[in-house]
């Protein structure tokens, strides 16, 4: 096995590489001054590709990661199908290779549009998997927003999860009384961290006051002097983490945290959630300041999962 990375995910190709007990190589990608990319498979990797399993690790999100994706995909099932010649006479075409190629993906850009809200929008979540069903074997997504949303592409997809590193994070530097999901759409990953770390668990509800003002409460639970951690797959603007915390403060919690698979921190988050929570854990699913979660194990059970399949 191989795996290879271009300019998103070096640093979790790497570790995987390591957990898999394999090499790592690095493919070639950069831009040029009008912004369009270069992609290519170095020459001393071609052989590696040709002969091995090949293991692409690499992001959808920002949209130039998109367009990386696919070029990569494209540039190793070349090398694979033995399509080498160039125009240069420097390589001869030869004969394909029946090895794997397997995409893992730490963070799938668009998965937020996992549905048609309005009349005439594009599902872009499924349109983004389609086109990379088509370049490889098997795909393996963590922490995806909405898993359905993947469910019969024409290759196979399994999705990781880093939740179970974030609970062991959790126990061993925070040691939470209460885990809480934010909303009912994240109850299944939260209350599977709580089931983890033996903690107990709810969720957070909103009661809209009037038309200005909505409280935030723990369902059937009593946070006074508790430590909380919320816990989500992705934490943006950051603001419905900050709400729930001035909220869960009010109601007489000692300490709160927020943890997340994916931390976007668009707009100034991170500085305004310094503000309102004690603390907030993310995976390295995207490179930033509160990524002290490896996301590399979760994506080795993913591959391993579709090559044993």
């Amino acid at each position: 096995m191989l795996v290879v990375s271009g300019s998103s995910c070096k640093h979790i190709a790497e570790d995987m590489a390591q957990i898999l007990g394999c090499e790592h190589h690095s493919l070639e990608a950069r831009r040029f001054p009008d912004s369009e990319g270069y992609f290519r498979v170095p020459e001393s990797s071609i052989q590696k590709i040709r002969s091995s399993t090949v293991v692409l690790v690499s992001n959808t999100f920002p949209d130039t990661c998109i367009i990386e994706t696919l070029m990569l995909l494209e540039a190793i099932n070349d090398v694979k199908e033995g399509r080498l010649a160039d125009i240069r006479g420097k390589g001869i075409d030869c004969e394909p290779t029946k090895s794997g190629l397997y995409l893992a993906i730490p963070y799938f850009g668009y998965s937020r549009q996992d549905k048609r809200f309005n009349q005439g929008e594009a599902i872009s979540a499924r349109s983004i998997g389609m086109l990379l069903s088509t370049k490889c074997d098997g795909i393996t997504v963590l922490d995806l927003h909405a898993p359905e949303v993947l469910e019969s592409l024409p290759t196979k997809v399994t999705f990781s999860s880093s939740m179970s590193e974030i609970a062991e994070y959790l126990q061993e530097e925070i040691n939470p009384d209460f885990i809480l999901s934010p909303d009912k759409g994240a109850i299944e990953r939260a209350s599977y961290v709580a089931k983890k770390i033996d903690c107990k668990f709810s969720y957070l509800e909103k009661t809209r006051i009037d038309a200005h003002n909505i409280v935030h409460k723990a369902k059937n639970l009593d946070v006074n002097g508790a430590v909380v951690t919320i816990v989500d797959d992705m934490i943006s603007t950051g603001g419905t983490i900050c709400r729930a915390s001035e909220a869960l403060r009010e109601q007489g919690a000692k300490a709160v945290y927020a943890a997340c698979s994916h931390g976007l921190f668009t707009g100034g988050a991170i500085s305004k959630l310094d503000k309102y929570v004690d603390g907030v854990v993310a995976s390295d699913s995207l490179k930033n300041p509160r990524s002290v979660v490896s996301s590399a194990f979760a994506l080795c059970r993913g591959i391993e999962e579709l090559i044993n399949d």
